[in-house]
């Protein structure tokens, strides 16, 4: 199994989260020798004995002093059979929001669950973002079985548990010693019970699909180029799907159509260009793009108002009578959010925006259906939401035409400075008010 996998971490305090992650790099031989020489030395001032693999992930010193993860803590290793990218995230509850930050771009969660506590509000808190957040394969690490003699009851008990809370979702679970490394790295003498894969050996093999050229084709505009007369190109990311050289394109909100006429990149041009790839499109008619227009090739969703779940990130809670910013794509707005929420809380908000948005639900693309709420007075990010529906949303009109405000912005943009902007407009007024 080839391909990089993207893991985080998830669950309660204590639980034993840095302690699993520490123990499967350092089995894994994938930390430095000064790191273990520096964690051993540590580890003698916390009477954790010889070692305390939770120090290879709570890197901050507040961590250290308090024993608990606060950041995210981002580590990446390899075997033989994998690369991973593996987040650490916080199991308090006043570290909610870093958790969701973590999770966000993850392909699979390692739920950890302490044995001796079972199920907490906090694991089903972790799950329940996880999902929101679209992920669809899960470990169940059950931690400390050590604690509990290896108990298979426990074990069925918490697995049973969480397979009622994640339906739909391949859920993997695993009866664990973090501390010991039972089922870890390899097969554990101690579970005789448990024929499943170990961690590691899950980890390396689980196949985890996330093809975004199978995506239809969202192309937001970050940047429109212009280097001289000769040129107008439109720069940014590809989010999804594929682009040809001919195929005909939608610029949203507006509903104007062209096609492309060149797929223009550092190395030269190309026939056609997929996700992730940044690229300049060319195209056969210059019409009215901007910063914040996305692309597409079948009229997409265009809508002011939607449906979200929300995860506030702000301590000032979110107040329904102010207005926020929304940066969803390359794309902000204005906006009223019809939900109070408090900081870490999750919840199910309407949202109206003052333009229109190009969007797709969350669970069918993870980029356009995803957005940040801004504070406007302090510019912090305030919440990230994931749009589950539209509400009352109007299809874009193709080849609309232009209004007069719209005509004198497209004859702005077509000059080559200032000045011809200018005498451009200036005989435009005139023509409109003969």
């Amino acid at each position: 199994m080839s391909g990089l996998l993207r893991i985080c971490t998830a669950g309660s305090v204590d639980d034993g989260k840095s302690t699993l992650i520490g123990r499967l790099l350092y089995d894994s031989q994938s930390v430095y020798e000064d790191q273990i020489h520096s964690v051993e030395k540590a580890s003698k001032n916390r009477n954790a004995g010889p070692i305390d693999f939770s120090l290879f992930t709570d890197g901050l010193r507040a961590e250290r002093e308090q024993g608990i993860t606060i950041d995210v803590a981002y580590r990446y290793f390899a075997t033989a059979r994998r690369k991973f990218i593996l987040a650490d995230t916080p199991g308090h509850e006043q570290y909610t929001r870093n958790m969701a930050t973590g999770a966000s771009t993850a392909d699979l969660a390692i739920l950890l669950i302490d044995a001796r506590q079972g199920v907490r509000v906090q694991s089903r808190r972790h799950a329940r973002i996880a999902r929101l957040l679209g992920i669809t394969d899960f470990v169940l690490a059950i931690n400390k079985m050590d604690l509990v003699d290896f108990d298979r009851d426990v074990y069925e008990g918490i697995r049973d548990d969480f397979e009622e809370m994640l339906v739909g979702a391949r859920v993997h679970a695993i009866p664990l010693s973090a501390l010991h490394g039972d089922n870890v790295i390899t097969q554990s003498d101690r579970t005789p019970w448990f024929d499943g894969q170990s961690l590691l050996q899950y980890l390396e093999t689980v196949r985890v699909t996330r093809d975004l050229t199978q995506l239809p084709f969202r192309f937001p505009v970050q940047l429109v180029l212009r280097p001289d007369h000769d040129f107008r190109g439109y720069a940014g990311q590809i989010t999804s799907g594929t682009v040809r050289v001919g195929d005909r394109i939608i610029a949203s909100p507006s509903g104007r159509t062209a096609r492309v006429n060149r797929i223009v990149t550092y190395d030269g041009d190309l026939d056609y260009a997929y996700a992730p790839m940044s690229v300049t499109l060319t195209l056969d008619e210059e019409i009215d793009i901007s910063r914040g227009d996305t692309l597409t090739l079948e009229p997409p969703i265009v809508g002011t108002e939607f449906e979200a779940e929300v995860v506030w990130m702000d301590e000032r809670p979110l107040d329904p009578g102010r207005v926020y910013l929304i940066k969803q794509s390359t794309r902000t707005v204005t906006a009223e959010i019809h939900h109070g929420l408090v900081m870490n809380q999750i919840g199910t908000v309407n949202v109206s925006t003052a333009r229109p948005l190009v969007f797709d639900r969350y669970a069918e693309n993870r980029s356009t259906g995803s957005f940040i709420i801004i504070d406007p007075a302090t510019h912090f990010t305030a919440g990230a939401g994931m749009i589950t529906n539209p509400l009352h949303h109007a299809a874009a009109v193709v080849n609309a035409p232009l209004s007069a405000a719209e005509r004198l912005a497209q004859l702005a943009r077509r000059a080559g400075s200032d000045a011809e902007a200018v005498e451009a407009i200036r005989k435009a007024l005139e023509d409109l008010l003969a």
